[in-house]
């Protein structure tokens, strides 16, 4: 007889880039050490993480976004969680805390800012994503 263990659902960010800068969340509720992160949320059954990651960054910023590609996937180093990352770009909409149950503030970053918001680095194909799509001076 075997148990059965009930996971968590993954958990798909987006990576949003307008304008030379990615778009960062801050938490309601702060997560441990995670307070500024990309917009993300659980994915639901029958959905990919690409298609989490549009919902969930129309949900919680008001933005309508398209998946680019997904950029790759791991086990969350702080929250053991599966993490899935896509990029997206922006179709139309101004971004804002479109939820405030979950968020209390949104920001622009530009790629010399991301360690001021997320002190412990990125996810290495998010890093380098960025890192070829975002300006690299101040």
């Amino acid at each position: 007889m075997s148990e059965t263990i009930t996971e968590k659902p993954g958990i798909s960010a987006a990576i949003i880039v307008q304008d030379g800068k990615v778009l960062m969340v801050r938490r309601a509720v702060k997560e441990g050490e995670l307070m500024w992160q990309f917009p993300a949320g659980a994915i639901e059954d029958g959905e990919t993480a690409e298609q989490a990651a549009v919902r969930e960054a129309q949900e919680e910023t008001g933005l309508t976004v398209k998946s680019i590609t997904l950029l790759g996937e791991r086990i969350h180093p702080k929250t053991g969680r599966l993490m899935s990352y896509t990029a997206a770009k922006v179709l139309s909409g101004e971004a804002h805390v479109a939820d405030d149950e979950e968020l209390d503030a949104v920001a622009w970053v530009s790629h010399h800012e991301i360690s001021k918001y997320v002190p412990y680095g990125l996810f290495e194909p998010v890093q380098e994503y960025l890192d070829d799509v975002l300006p690299q001076g101040a």
